[in-house]
């Protein structure tokens, strides 16, 4: 398990181990949840949507009436 310490001014620093693992540099993002159990998790933001775009691509190429989706 690694740890840091917070700061007068709020700041932590990554351990190193954790900052390997996620691949961080400078600049990566991080993403920060308090959960109402007290646990905190904390996200890598490291895709943007332009980094997503096209990974997906349609099933197939029907298309259907919105009448047809309703019930």
């Amino acid at each position: 398990m690694a740890e840091s310490t917070i700061t007068a001014k709020g700041q932590t620093t990554v351990p190193a181990s954790i900052r390997q693992h996620i691949h961080g540099t400078a600049g990566t993002r991080l993403v920060w949840h308090a959960l109402a159990d007290g646990r905190l998790l904390v996200r890598v933001k490291n895709k943007s949507v332009a980094d997503v775009a096209g990974m997906l691509t349609p099933a197939a190429e029907k298309h259907v009436a919105i009448d047809e989706m309703r019930p």
